[in-house]
């Protein structure tokens, strides 16, 4: 534990109990992805309980904007680390996830229990069309706020789009490569040259025969290297998951989406519903715990660090690059997604009114479309 971002124990304005109660709650109970997440952090201990303040607060944002893996997930356990360390940060990060991942696990076993039943893959029709409309409006917002008007970044993120399009997968060398050209660009530093520049070696890990030993190696790369908000895991998944190893199809990766969706916690907790159709639980345990372990290490390694170097000019300009390039590619899937699932006019329709829905309704809840689009599913098969 590292005394600098710790203080005394008797001016701690809360118990660790009540702490990991509160992750434990908004784990449960806290919809609507990685922008609510925060904000409901922000609300609950910041305003209301006043429990963290609001610079301990900004400067987890920025470390978890800053580091790869999920967003709502690393601010939550850099929280926990402010006032009570290594300890704190692990409690809040279990307490966070670990309602979710049960949903997901009980959800996986009834989708293969059930899973050759009409009225699921009925509800799940209705369901995988409203979620390309969920996420297509999430991608609208986030390139709004991300990318703005240089042409740089509006080339890098188009750049990225296309590329994920046309090979139908997150190419990651890409993403991190543009992270390093707006980084020489911005902020280059003294001597650098462009042709002195290695490729990026990603493929590190041998080939190994076990699908558990292969969904850990998976999951950690995802985990170590998606930057961005729960929806810029969504193309590296279904690259892996459909397109290499084939664990999936896509209609049950657009499944695997959905359950996101609908569950409470953050998005990515998607990673153990597709754990445990390839591999039953310990697939489900395997897939959580790869991904969020890198994020956990992300953040609680540099935490006592980062108020010195955080703002520099050359992080900042590589986290740009990176972020735009992640939005690209999320903005990519979404259309090699679409092409997938919405092959007829009802699907189009349900699309089209989620999109609309959310654009009109900010506020309205994602679960509301989902079990609204279940249910329509369910009519136009047995109505």
């Amino acid at each position: 534990m590292n005394p600098d971002i710790q203080v005394p124990s008797m001016t701690r304005p809360y118990t660790l109990k009540q702490l990991a109660t509160y992750f434990l709650r908004l784990g449960a109970t806290g919809f609507g992805g990685p922008p609510a997440l925060i904000g409901y952090m922000h609300r609950d201990l910041v305003q209301q309980n006043q429990w963290i303040s609001e610079e301990d607060y900004r400067e987890g944002l920025a470390l978890a904007q800053l580091a790869p893996g999920p967003l709502a997930a690393q601010l939550g356990i850099y929280l926990g680390y402010v006032h009570y360390g290594v300890l704190g940060a692990t409690l809040t990060g279990l307490a966070f996830v670990l309602p979710s991942f049960l949903m997901v696990v009980a959800l996986g076993w009834a989708y293969i229990y059930f899973g050759g039943l009409p009225w699921m893959q009925a509800a799940f029709y209705g369901v995988g069309s409203a979620v390309i409309g969920i996420i297509a409006i999430g991608t609208y917002r986030l390139t709004l706020k991300t990318v703005g008007k240089e042409p740089l970044l509006l080339g890098l993120f188009a750049l990225s789009a296309l590329a994920t399009f046309m090979a139908e997968s997150e190419l990651l060398w890409l993403v991190l490569l543009s992270g390093v050209v707006v980084w020489l660009v911005k902020a280059p530093p003294a001597g650098v040259r462009l042709g002195s520049l290695s490729p990026f070696l990603l493929e590190v890990f041998p080939a190994i025969d076990s699908t558990l030993w292969q969904l850990a190696l998976f999951f950690t790369k995802a985990g170590a290297f998606v930057f961005g908000s729960g929806l810029a895991i969504v193309p590296f998944l279904y690259g892996g998951v459909v397109k290499e190893f084939g664990w999936l199809n896509e209609q049950q990766f657009l499944d695997a989406v959905a359950v996101a969706m609908i569950t409470p916690g953050p998005v990515v907790i998607t990673v153990g519903f597709i754990g445990y159709l390839v591999a039953g639980f310990s697939g489900a345990c395997v897939a959580a715990t790869a991904t969020f372990l890198p994020c956990y290490l992300f953040t609680i390694l540099p935490a006592p660090y980062f108020k010195k170097y955080g703002k520099r000019p050359d992080i900042k300009a590589f986290v740009d690059g990176v972020t735009v390039s992640a939005v690209g590619a999320i903005a990519g899937a979404v259309i090699v997604l679409g092409k997938r699932q919405l092959t007829d006019w009802p699907a189009v329709v349900l699309a089209l009114i989620a999109f609309g829905l959310l654009y009109r309704y900010k506020k309205l809840p994602e679960l509301v479309l989902i079990g609204a689009a279940a249910v329509v599913g369910l009519l136009l098969r047995y109505v």
